[in-house]
């Protein structure tokens, strides 16, 4: 049976031998070449499709190669048997869809859906980028001997770069308050990959996991990849309410919180509330996770700043996630995790199956930035940038919405959030300022039993102008709904 006639015979000859040899597939693969057919010689199917001899050629032997077509020898070249099984007759049921828990994560997910386009005001969770001294870090990668980028092109230790864990554990003292060895440092990419290695590791399915409402949808996702139960718990003025949580819930296996800068609300939970969490820990043999994803910009002085909850005594059934993505840069893709000495290994082998480990210049690189202080220098600066851009945020949406939207300041984060009535309708809003280029993150998007309502503006990654331009658009469009 002929197949069609090649197009464009002056064409290129790598396009003309990948479309006979397509043409020659798709024939086989559809029945118009049965099994045992014998293909026409190589000349004369060249002439009939326009070809050169040689593109035909080129065609035949790749679907040899395949198994598609059998040479004999003296005989000519026919379509083989296992290639020429005609198609299946009648309907043919569509490959299975998602697994009951896979449907329960893409509805979690599509609720929060991080956007896959350039970060623009006010989207939330978004650093300085501009102002990263890449310079500084290229200096420092060039710096590397041939020898060590050898080395560092090998597979490497999962857990993490031996001085990046040093430097990541002495730096966690310094500024966070945390005493733990460099061997509990597991290094990995960003904290959602941390929070999933924990789900992974430490629950089973059907395990119950207290988590803030509303709170990081992420968390929830990772939690019911790995067929635990997220389950909602209420916050007030201190935080998650445990004991609320702990009556509802007494089943639960672990609780993650953001206890330094709850997401999304901005609270941050008190020292008493902080109590009742470890005794339920250590109660209930339960385990907490602090995912302290913007721990580092409190912007009072040192001896005013919060200390991370696992720096407390009695946190020793206390995971904790940290971020270079909010630090830094959410491109490097390198966070850790601080895990009790015997879960060490488990840890890494996890991480070892994921994806094997971080790159290694990049770790290299990191280890450094952070023990020649240039981590602390960058940090002073953003504290001191982000807090200025806080006050325009303010003062510019108080101004453009003649009164209406009227944001308290706060003395940490790198997000605001402007509570509307509980119950109300804050995605119309939302919606609006999307379509007018301004991303304005609904409080019930967050949300699971939750009545809170309101929306995040993120101001950490803007400049003063694109924040005044995104303000006047966003209290335009409160002017006009009043």
């Amino acid at each position: 049976m002929p197949v069609a006639r090649a197009n464009a015979p002056g064409g290129q000859p790598g396009l003309l031998r990948q479309q006979v040899y397509e043409q020659l597939r798709s024939a086989i693969e559809q029945g118009r070449l049965p099994a045992g057919t014998r293909l026409p010689p190589s000349r004369e199917h060249a002439a009939s499709l326009g070809v050169s001899r040689n593109t035909v050629l080129w065609a035949v032997q790749r679907l040899q190669a395949e198994g598609y077509v059998e040479a004999r020898v003296g005989d000519g070249t026919y379509v083989s048997q296992a290639a020429g099984t005609p198609p299946l007759q009648g309907l043919v049921a569509p490959p299975r869809g998602l697994s009951r828990r896979g449907q329960l994560i893409a509805e979690t997910a599509a609720r929060w859906r991080p956007p896959h386009v350039a970060a623009r005001a006010f989207r939330i969770g978004a650093p300085e980028v501009d102002r990263f001294p890449f310079a500084l870090w290229d200096r420092l990668a060039r710096q590397a001997s041939p020898a060590q980028r050898s080395a560092r092109a090998q597979y490497l230790d999962p857990a993490g770069d031996p001085d990046l864990r040093q430097a990541i554990a002495l730096w966690l003292w310094a500024s966070r308050g945390i005493r733990c060895d460099a061997a509990q440092v597991v290094v990995c990419s960003g904290s959602q990959q941390g929070i999933d290695l924990i789900a992974r590791l430490l629950l089973d399915a059907g395990d119950e996991v207290l988590v803030e409402d509303p709170g990081y949808p992420g968390i929830r996702a990772s939690l019911l990849a790995h067929g635990a139960q997220a389950r909602p718990v209420a916050l007030d003025a201190q935080g998650l309410c445990i004991e609320q949580g702990a009556a509802q819930w007494p089943g639960a296996r672990m609780a993650v919180v953001t206890p330094t800068h709850q997401f999304p609300t901005g609270v941050c939970m008190g020292l008493a509330r902080r109590q009742a969490l470890l005794q339920w820990a250590r109660a209930h043999d339960a385990w907490v996770v602090e995912d302290d994803y913007d721990g580092e910009f409190q912007y009072g002085s040192a001896a005013q700043r919060v200390p991370a909850l696992c720096s407390l005594p009695g946190s020793e059934r206390v995971l904790y996630v940290g971020t270079f993505s909010k630090t830094l840069h959410p491109g490097l893709r390198l966070g850790f995790v601080i895990v009790p000495p015997a879960l060490v290994e488990a840890f890494a082998m996890a991480r070892a199956i994921t994806d094997r480990h971080a790159p290694g210049d990049a770790q290299a690189v990191l280890a450094r930035f952070i023990a020649e202080g240039h981590l602390l220098r960058h940090l002073r600066q953003m504290r001191e940038l982000y807090q200025e851009r806080q006050r325009i945020l303010i003062d510019a949406l108080a101004d453009t919405s003649h009164g209406a939207l009227q944001l308290a300041p706060s003395d940490r984060g790198m997000h605001l959030l402007h509570e509307a009535a509980p119950g109300s309708d804050d995605e119309t809003l939302s919606r609006k300022a999307l379509t007018a280029g301004v991303m304005l993150a609904p409080l019930s998007r967050y949300a699971m039993q939750s009545t809170r309502r309101g929306w995040l503006l993120g101001y950490a990654g803007y400049g003063d102008a694109e924040i005044l331009a995104a303000a006047r658009v966003v209290g335009e469009l409160v002017r006009a709904a009043r």
